[in-house]
């Protein structure tokens, strides 16, 4: 089956969250969340490195959702189910259909981390990948000098596969990084 024709639920709740795909209009509350959180979010994410507009965050937000619709790549938005605030992006990428391979990536607003939101929303994540999208391996990668989003990945029990060495360039472009690998398969 083609995975543009695969179904699936577009939204998930936790106690605390809403978890569902980009949507239009979304842009305005992603670039405040980013521009909030800049400071933390440049250390580790490529987007982050460089100020972008409202209209170019909104932009990436379209791509993200006909992304969605494609099955190309499964963005997700977080947000807190009382308030209704955006909390942080997460979702599946770099998706092998044939494999049910995913891997999550994640960033949290800074004012929303320290809650244990992320951990809640991971967790979700990882089991609608199971339980929904029929995963056999669920990945994150992630800096080796990344500690809060390898905390993250440990109290989920995801288990440390290895250490790719000098495996990619910092986001400042200065120096070579290790990536470390978790995963969690269906046996």
């Amino acid at each position: 089956m083609k995975p543009i024709l695969i179904d699936f639920p577009r939204e998930i709740h936790t106690e605390r969250l809403y978890i569902r795909c980009p949507l239009p209009g979304d842009g305005l509350v992603v670039h405040e969340s980013i521009q909030a959180s800049r400071a933390e979010l440049k250390l580790w994410m490529p987007f982050a490195k460089n100020d972008q507009s409202k209209e170019e965050v909104e932009e990436n937000v379209r791509e993200a959702h006909a992304a969605f619709l494609k099955r190309e790549d499964l963005r997700l938005h977080i947000y807190h189910k009382d308030t209704g605030d955006f909390i942080g992006s997460s979702g599946l990428h770099r998706i092998d259909w044939n494999v049910r391979k995913f891997e999550v990536g994640y960033w949290i607003d800074t004012r929303h981390s320290g809650n244990g939101y992320m951990t809640e929303a991971v967790r979700a994540i990882t089991e609608f990948a199971f339980k929904e999208l029929h995963a056999r391996r669920v990945e994150v990668r992630c800096d080796t000098k990344n500690n809060r989003s390898m905390r993250i990945i440990e109290r989920l029990g995801f288990s440390l596969e290895g250490i790719l060495q000098n495996e990619d360039v910092s986001i400042d472009g200065e120096q070579l990084r290790d990536t470390s690998i978790y995963a969690k398969v269906r046996q």
